[in-house]
């Protein structure tokens, strides 16, 4: 309610999972009982636990309201803490299409504006993480697709690594780069 009086919002869409317990579908009915007529709120399901896949569902959320000319405010306030930070980084894989993210206390009910952040990666790096998502595993291979020297592409792998986007013991991408990518 906090956002809803702050922000005057025209529409609301809920991010939570499939089958949520009973104490937040008496939320929603709540919310759809007291602003529901003059706000239109949607909900939509998510996983619980998976923050790559909540991050794509808000990412998805963000583009489809901002084609629409919305002024986006997310709040990662409700749900669980993975859904938080899902929202979270959702948010800040699409930062250009999102006007705040807010975290409203649970006491006081006082909103703290957090930063609109992005993942800091080139395009070169994006492509590099892209391949390895769809499976390449070839060095040779990427550096050809990507047109660059291969030592190159081994210097851009480095730096993945270090950034926490590659496994530092196998060839692959890590949860935060799928997460880097969407």
């Amino acid at each position: 309610m906090a956002c809803i009086t702050q922000f005057s919002p025209n529409k609301i869409i809920l991010l939570r999972e499939e089958n949520p317990p009973d104490k937040i579908l008496e939320a929603e009915r709540m919310l759809q009982e007291t602003v529901g007529k003059v706000l239109e709120i949607i909900s939509i399901p998510t996983s619980v636990y998976n923050v790559v896949i909540i991050a794509r569902d808000t990412a998805e959320i963000i583009e489809e309201e901002h084609a629409h000319g919305h002024n986006i405010v997310v709040n990662i306030s409700g749900g669980r803490k993975p859904q938080a930070l899902g929202a979270l980084f959702g948010s800040y894989s699409r930062h250009n299409m999102v006007e705040k993210i807010v975290y409203i206390t649970e006491e006081d009910k006082n909103i703290i504006d957090l930063p609109i952040l992005n993942f800091g990666i080139s395009k070169t790096k994006r492509i590099i993480l892209e391949e390895l998502y769809a499976g390449e595993n070839n060095v040779k291979n990427l550096s050809i697709k990507i047109g660059i020297s291969r030592g190159m592409t081994y210097n851009h792998i480095r730096e993945l690594r270090e950034m926490g986007l590659i496994d530092p013991k196998a060839f692959k991408i890590t949860s935060a780069g799928e997460l880097a990518i969407i």
